[in-house]
């Protein structure tokens, strides 16, 4: 019997780096997948699990610890299943870019309610700032702004440039970090600034859709030179959320949640209630109706099993 946490995750193998700096590569124990764990992925890289090593070497994995946190989101449009994308974090970076391609505020709103849900701390990097044009940089510096003055640390970077990269450094410099985001938002390039000599695949987009084709197939935890490691996950296209109830969605959106103390009604849904005081932020520009569409959004998802990206 070892301990050790996982480092990489494919779907059928797992790679466990044990205490004394080997690295085991595993399976699942059946049990696992008995326990009523609705999830297509019953360990996730960044778990602290126990493993046993038979006598002709194979290992399994028998337990995983309790978890700090994670993040978890649906794993398909018609499946109540969750995909667990990483365990025990300390913190997220969140990858978007603009254009090339865009990624959809919607994905940018979901992606920060489930850190919010489940207490992982997230800051916006908004990648490839060197190639956009005026209008670009525009609403680029308009996306920057609405989630700074919500509360997010948002930056524009670029892998290209380095522009960014050495305050992104700072952020993630002895932590266990996330890297997230849409296929083709430049993870793989990010990373690859951040630790010399790594040399992760990196990846053209489609040059009929303007979308990223991956090039990360499974999930990876890479150590980091100066202390603290970034996990490197395969990009996603949506993100349908899970287990929320209705009535707690506004907890996960920081300034609804600011507003809704001043409603009239406890159970306020923030949606045509007299006396809303969330529907009068929104009408008076405190709230964004980009904001507010995501969060109606998961109340959706929530109440009728709805994914839509």
């Amino acid at each position: 019997m070892a301990q050790g946490v996982v480092i990489k995750s494919t779907g059928s193998w797992y790679t466990v780096k044990t205490e004394d700096g080997n690295q085991i590569d595993c399976k699942v124990k059946g049990k696992f997948r008995l326990r009523g764990i609705r999830s297509t992925n019953p360990v996730a890289v960044g778990d602290r699990v126990h493993i046993t090593v038979a006598d002709d070497g194979s290992a399994f994995i028998t337990e995983v610890e309790e978890r700090s946190n994670y993040i978890v989101r649906r794993a398909s449009n018609l499946s109540k299943e969750s995909h667990i994308i990483a365990a025990n974090l300390d913190m997220a970076v969140l990858v978007v870019t603009v254009e090339h391609p865009r990624t959809n505020l919607v994905f940018i709103d979901r992606f920060l309610a489930t850190a919010e849900a489940y207490a992982v701390p997230v800051v916006i990097a908004i990648n490839k700032c060197d190639i956009y044009n005026e209008e670009e940089m525009e609403y680029a510096q308009g996306v920057q702004h609405l989630y700074s003055t919500i509360g997010y640390e948002t930056r524009l970077i670029s892998a290209s440039t380095g522009e960014g990269i050495e305050w992104l450094s700072e952020k993630i410099k002895d932590k266990l970090t996330l890297f997230s985001g849409n296929s083709g938002v430049g993870k793989s390039s990010l990373i690859n600034r951040l630790i010399p000599g790594l040399s992760l695949k990196t990846g053209a987009l489609s040059a009929q859709h303007d979308t990223g084709m991956h090039t990360t197939t499974y999930s990876q935890m890479f150590a980091l030179p100066h202390g603290g490691y970034i996990i490197d996950t395969p990009g996603i296209k949506g993100f349908g959320t899970i287990d929320f109830e209705p009535a707690t969605v506004a907890h996960y959106f920081p300034e609804i949640f600011a507003a809704s103390h001043n409603c009239r009604f406890n159970n306020c849904t923030h949606r045509n209630e007299p006396g809303c005081a969330v529907l009068e932020a929104l009408d008076n520009h405190y709230i964004s109706q980009s904001r507010y569409a995501s969060y109606l959004s998961i109340i959706d998802d929530s109440s009728d099993g709805k994914y839509r990206v």
